[in-house]
């Protein structure tokens, strides 16, 4: 069985995916969130990112052909901007740590 064949995986992309398009949509009001919304949404995002930090490393520790394909699809469209997975992570944590001082 390949890696993304397994219902636990294909279950997980598919809540990433949803999860973050939802985030998106949702911080399209991020400014207009009273203060317990934005910690709300800011430790959405981070749980988020958290759980892609997981599905990266999953992906990466696999022996299945498909999940090293993903990773370097993955780094080569991070490339494109100038940056590898890890630094997009800790853009996003610095990002997220900004908007926390922001409502402190």
């Amino acid at each position: 069985m390949g890696f993304f064949d397994s219902d636990i995986v294909q279950n997980e992309v598919k809540s990433l995916m949803q999860d973050y398009q939802s985030l998106v949509s949702l911080g399209n009001n991020y400014g207009k969130f009273d203060r317990e919304g934005k910690k709300l949404y800011i430790d959405k995002m981070e749980e988020l990112m958290d759980r892609y930090k997981i599905m990266m490393k999953r992906c990466e520790l696999s022996e299945d052909f498909s999940a090293k394909v993903s990773v370097e699809q993955v780094r080569t469209q991070l490339s494109q901007f100038g940056i590898s997975p890890q630094q997009m992570f800790d853009q996003m944590s610095l990002t997220l740590e900004r908007m926390k001082s922001e409502i402190a």
